[in-house]
């Protein structure tokens, strides 16, 4: 087994070093590198292209936000897991569009930091369900900006229009995944199998024009099938 290279992005040493005793302890989960600002992030992804680079979004110079899109600009196969505190985060949305394939909070649990890891070195994205519900809080109370709208992912016309061109099993899915759950909640939720679950998840990546899961809850939301929480 190969095992998934990860290079820790952080300001605080011993967050890094918390995290770096974690994935010891991992056998599937190689640390490669440790960056204390953003242009030390975007250095060690150009340099050492790991599979993942766990980022922090607020760090001294280059924030966690800017260091996202740089990487991503730069080619390659690196992704980016954003874990942040997020409760007094106001640049979360913006790591969105600047291509992170997922976000945690760090008050998660330790287990669940390693498979979001794994999940995100795999080609998948992953959002912890409290970062989905505010995420959606968040984007809601955007007011609307004049001019044309910035466009969260490669979708061809308007985000409704592109919606109306998937099947009501595929819709159904969709508004589950833009809820949080995770392929084996959506299956559940169902009635269906994982497997089917992730093959309805490929079509609606391939339909919509979407990179990666994360950019699936923005549509959803876009397409008003989920509603911002009360």
């Amino acid at each position: 087994m190969t095992a998934v290279r990860v290079v820790l992005a952080d300001d605080q040493p011993l967050v890094r070093a918390g995290l770096r005793v974690l994935m010891a302890d991992a056998p599937d989960i190689d640390v490669v590198g440790e960056a204390g600002t953003g242009a030390e992030a975007v250095r060690l992804a150009r340099d050492v292209r790991p599979d993942v680079v766990v980022m922090d979004i607020r760090m001294p110079g280059m924030d966690g936000i800017e260091a996202t899109r740089l990487i991503k600009e730069g080619g390659g196969s690196v992704r980016v897991l954003v874990l942040t505190t997020f409760d007094d985060d106001e640049y979360v949305y913006g790591a969105l569009r600047a291509g992170a394939s997922g976000f945690l909070v760090k008050d998660m649990a330790l287990e669940d930091i390693l498979a979001a890891i794994r999940v995100v070195a795999a080609g998948d994205g992953l959002i912890a369900p409290s970062v989905t519900r505010r995420l959606i809080a968040e984007f809601a109370a955007r007011p609307e900006q004049p001019g044309p709208p910035p466009e969260p992912c490669a979708v061809k016309g308007a985000v409704e229009d592109a919606v109306e061109g998937v099947t009501d099993r595929e819709r159904e899915v969709l508004t589950l995944v833009g809820r949080g759950l995770s392929n084996a909640e959506v299956a559940a939720q169902l009635h269906i199998t994982v497997a089917t679950v992730k093959a309805h998840v490929a079509r609606l990546f391939t339909k919509l024009g979407a990179r990666d899961r994360v950019q699936l809850v923005i549509i959803a939301y876009e397409a008003g099938l989920v509603a911002p929480p009360r």
